[in-house]
């Protein structure tokens, strides 16, 4: 209630008290009607009246903050039983205007705790799902219904994390004109016992499955001991065409001849064998009345209590075959009787040994349901090892498969009758730190109106078989090059050998010819210089050759380098034109490593000399330095330089240039990178034509002492003329 009521109300009071009195006061004084209104008494009944009003008013004022108070605790206990509710039921109440569109969150008493647009509140939902609540609203709108319940999802893409809802939508508030103006949703969260549900869902499935597939009749008591459920073995058994016709009958456990003296209430895991003879017993009798058997039936059969959650007693089922064909067939044998426990036996271990070959195996069991959109993957048939979404099983694949991998989903989920194999590289990698390869094969599995359900099979891992394909195929390309590589060197080879081995014989048949005394020299200059060249080319050809035999050895010892380099640089020069100028950078006093100091003086003693050997005029560089585990080596000059055609093959055998010539024998470069990569290091090589060449050596070593030499301009190279 407002202010301006009360003091409505108020005025009106004091207004009633005072015509009230006033004949009460006339008659009390015994005055003239005529002095009544005079200005003495007008004056006294005004001061009277507004006394007693503002008694009134206050009076009336306490009553009503009394009252209020009562309400407001009402109100506020009402809230507290509302919000318990809410919370125990994990419900919570939103209005959705239909002028604006928007949801408003709303709590227990009654305000607005956030406001959604319609973008923003379709993604709390499943969009499917969403469109199903818009639908109700619309409807409810338009006057077609007054309250509608919908269930919807969560947006979450795996099941794991999905939630569920029952909204119930009901009219909050209509506008003068009747249109209806405010839609009131109340929103419980409902993910447990959906869980429940599918929870159930699957073991009636499996138990469907199991009880319906199972090669031996199998019947279901229930706790009254009345027959429920058979599956169809033991309709076939019994010669039952209709399965629901026999149950109608009403037939009782004690009533199977098969399951004579036993307490169905305490049948707990009893295995039994029975004989009966069934002309002896009353056709009235179930089993006796149903089957075409006639003699002697030998019949095997397992008995099992059934308990729920709290212990109490459900009922009993029955897993049983007829087995007269087997013992009649060994009946005069003892043998028979172990024969068929030691079955029993190898049927088990058999299971048993399938489900420990798919826990250790590359083999898993897979499954797609469409309805779900989710791919299971196990190693046993009854317990679910890893779960995916259709999202994570495309990016767990290789970006090149993706798509390949988006096409089988697309068509299982449009239920394609045809099998599903496909090979796919993941993103997954094994202890091997490998990507993983697996190959799926699914066929459909139908339901009982020849429809596919969902998709089963196989997924074998195929990562080393991949991977023994691909070695195959590097070392047979490996091969392939080598032998082309070995059959250009010996070509190549044979090619070199002869080249100065005929000049050799050239000038020593000239001997025999007639000729001047004078050219002897020259002739014997020429043997020599030829004759050397082809020594050089077979110790080089010898020494790669013992390289790529692996028959050189390395020895690593600890060796001092800042003492030997200066030398093997120096040995490298030892033909160099007066003209060039070299530098040695030593900025090491010890520098002691391990290594092996034969044949890493030896390469640097080569790159020297090839150096030395296209340097004419300008500068040879050499240095080196210890960083971080690694020892570099570079060697800088300014010759001839390599022409960029020729760089990119200047470590192969036998290269030459443009002129038809080789570098030196036409093996250093690659004794080099030879003897360089069997220490364990790299070599590169930087040239430009004209301008010169840089030559790097990285090799990985332990420094066992460094000593830097004091006092020693960085910017400043010692030279050695």
């Amino acid at each position: 209630m407002t202010y301006d009521k009360r003091c409505n109300i108020s005025s009106r009071l004091i207004t009633l008290v005072m015509t009230l009195m006033l004949p009460m006061v006339i008659y009390a004084k015994g005055i003239h009607f005529d002095n009544v209104f005079d200005f003495d008494h007008v004056l006294s009944y005004l001061v009277g009246g507004f006394l007693i009003g503002i008694f009134l008013l206050l009076f009336y004022n306490r009553l009503y903050i009394y009252r209020e108070q009562e309400i407001n605790k009402q109100q506020h206990k009402q809230n507290i039983r509302l919000s318990t509710i809410m919370q125990t039921g994990r419900m919570q109440m939103w209005i959705y205007d239909t002028e604006s569109q928007h949801y408003r969150f709303i709590s227990e008493d009654g305000t607005v705790i956030k406001e959604y647009n319609p973008i923003d509140f379709v993604k709390f939902f499943n969009r499917d799902d969403f469109e199903e609540l818009r639908s109700s609203i619309f409807e409810i709108c338009e006057n077609k219904r007054i309250t509608s319940i919908v269930n919807l999802r969560s947006q979450e893409e795996d099941e794991e994390y999905r939630k569920y809802y029952e909204i119930h939508l009901s009219i909050a508030e209509k506008d003068s004109k009747g249109q209806i103006k405010h839609i009131l949703g109340v929103q419980r969260d409902i993910t447990n016992e959906q869980e429940k549900k599918n929870n159930t869902n699957k073991l009636m499935m499996r138990y469907s499955t199991v009880f319906n597939s199972s090669l031996v009749d199998m019947y279901y008591y229930d706790k009254d001991g009345l027959l429920t459920d058979l599956n169809d073995t033991a309709c076939t058994s019994l010669d039952i065409p209709d399965k629901e016709a026999i149950i109608k009958e009403k037939h009782y456990f004690h009533e199977n001849i098969l399951l004579n003296n036993i307490d169905f209430k305490k049948a707990d895991h009893i295995h039994m064998s029975t004989i009966i003879d069934i002309e002896e017993y009353d056709k009235t009798r179930f089993w006796a009345n149903k089957s075409k058997e006639r003699g002697k039936i030998y019949y095997e059969a397992t008995v099992n209590t059934v308990f729920n959650d709290k212990g109490k007693f459900e009922g009993v089922y029955v897993a049983g075959r007829n087995i007269s064909e087997m013992v009649n067939s060994f009946h005069k044998q003892q043998k028979g009787a172990q024969d068929l426990k030691k079955a029993i036996k190898h049927i088990q271990e058999y299971i048993d040994n399938i489900n420990y070959a798919l826990r250790i195996s590359n083999v898993r069991l897979v499954d797609y349901h469409p309805s779900t959109y989710t791919f299971t993957i196990s190693n046993t048939v009854d317990k679910t090892q890893m779960k995916f979404s259709q999202l994570r099983c495309i990016r767990l694949a290789m970006p090149q498969y993706r798509r390949i991998v988006s096409s089988a989903l697309n068509r299982m989920d449009h239920l394609t009758s045809h099998p599903i194999e496909q090979t796919i590289e993941t993103e997954i990698r094994d202890e091997k730190k490998r990507q993983m390869a697996f190959m799926f094969n699914l066929v459909p599995i139908l339901n009982n109106d020849s429809k596919v359900e969902h998709y089963f099979g196989l997924c074998r891992n195929m990562t080393d078989m991949l991977e023994t394909e691909r070695l195959l195929a590097v070392e047979t390309q490996k091969a392939q090059e080598a032998e082309i590589l070995k059959e250009s060197f010996l070509t190549n080879m044979s090619y070199e050998i002869r080249t100065p081995l005929n000049s050799v014989l050239g000038f020593a048949s000239l001997f025999e010819m007639e000729h001047d005394e004078a050219d002897e020299t020259v002739f014997v200059e020429e043997i020599k210089r030829n004759t050397n060249i082809l020594l050089r080319l077979i110790n080089d050809i010898l020494f790669l050759s013992r390289i790529d035999a692996d028959m050189v050895e390395f020895k690593h010892e600890d060796f001092d380098f800042a003492e030997v380099f200066e030398s093997y640089c120096q040995m490298g020069w030892a033909k160099l034109n007066p003209e060039v100028k070299v530098s040695i950078s030593n900025l090491y006093e010890h520098l002691i490593i391990n290594g092996d100091i034969e044949h890493l003086g030896k390469a640097i003693q080569m790159i020297c000399t090839i150096s030395a050997h296209y340097t004419h005029q300008g500068f040879i560089r050499a240095k080196y330095e210890y960083l971080r585990g690694e020892l570099v080596i570079v060697i800088e000059d300014s010759g001839d330089g390599i022409d960029p055609e020729l760089l990119p093959k200047i470590f192969n055998r036998f290269v030459r240039d443009k002129d038809e010539r080789l570098s030196g024998t036409g093996l250093d470069m690659p004794i080099i990178e030879a003897l360089v990569k069997k220490m364990g290091g790299s070599i590169e090589i930087s040239s430009e034509l004209g301008k010169g060449s840089t030559i790097g050596i990285f090799l990985p070593c332990q420094a066992i002492e460094i000593q830097k030499k004091i006092n020693i301009d960085n910017n400043t190279e010692p030279v050695i003329a």
